[in-house]
């Protein structure tokens, strides 16, 4: 049985991808499971360093909070509709609370455009249990550790990969929507379904497999969110877009 799977290697991630996770009420488990074996990854030696300075040397605003400084557990509903994908956590965000999308402005703006759009039932989302409970949606990442510059590297991502494609066969018996944050979560997509041919913008919408739709989006950075180049008028439709493909409102 799948949930026997207590120790998850790479060669298990890859043999529960083609299972397809054939159990509903499995779903959480295995989620579970996948997460378990993110947070005590080492596959990338600059990362795992990375991550443990960080949470050493940390930010004068944090400075006597206490880092997680380990691989960032991915997040939500596991019989989410709408799966999104981020770049990676942030250093004094995902990285110092332990929870993707938390304690930092990527999240402010994320969280609070679920809540709008009837996904989330708070606003904010600032520490793992601050009672955020995600409905219909799922958190997750290309990359599960924060890298310098926000630039992981190619053998990065790719390590990462293999728990992304995991998180999208549990979840594609619900999903109906896959919102993409950003170049490399869109190029992290593309790759883990094999999804060809598709350019990446703001705001463009492609159908994808098993009536699935892909929705491309700026990432909400500060350097995008502040130089305008993503407003939250332009962020907010992404949402409404993803909740009345969801409703069965619009092809």
């Amino acid at each position: 049985m799948l949930t026997n799977a207590i120790n998850i290697q790479h060669s298990d991630i890859l043999y529960l991808a083609l299972s397809k996770c054939k159990l509903v009420e499995e779903e959480d488990l295995l989620l579970h499971k996948i997460n378990e074996t993110v947070v005590h990854c080492k596959l990338c030696p600059r990362l795992s360093k990375y991550i443990r300075e960080v949470g050493k040397t940390k930010t004068k605003m944090f400075m006597n909070q206490v880092y997680w400084a380990r691989p960032v557990p991915t997040f939500g509903d596991p019989k989410a509709k709408l799966l999104v994908i981020g770049l990676a956590p942030a250093a004094h965000g995902g990285n110092r609370t332990g929870r993707v999308f938390t304690g930092d402005s990527s999240g402010d703006w994320l969280v609070r455009a679920l809540y709008e759009t009837g996904f989330a039932n708070k606003p904010t989302s600032v520490s793992r249990d601050d009672g955020l409970i995600l409905k219909e949606a799922y958190l997750t990442a290309a990359v599960r550790c924060v890298p310098p510059l926000n630039k992981p590297e190619l053998s990065e991502i790719s390590n990462c990969s293999h728990y992304l494609l995991v998180e999208t066969k549990i979840l594609e018996k619900t999903t109906k929507v896959i919102l993409t944050l950003g170049k490399i979560a869109f190029d992290a997509y593309r790759s883990v379904c094999n999804v060809k041919g598709l350019v990446f913008g703001h705001n463009k919408i492609y159908p994808v497999f098993d009536g699935k739709t892909l929705i491309v989006s700026y990432h909400p950075s500060k350097r995008n969110t502040n130089t305008g180049t993503l407003t939250w008028q332009m962020w907010i439709n992404i949402f409404q877009t993803a909740r009345s493909i969801i409703n069965g409102e619009r092809p």
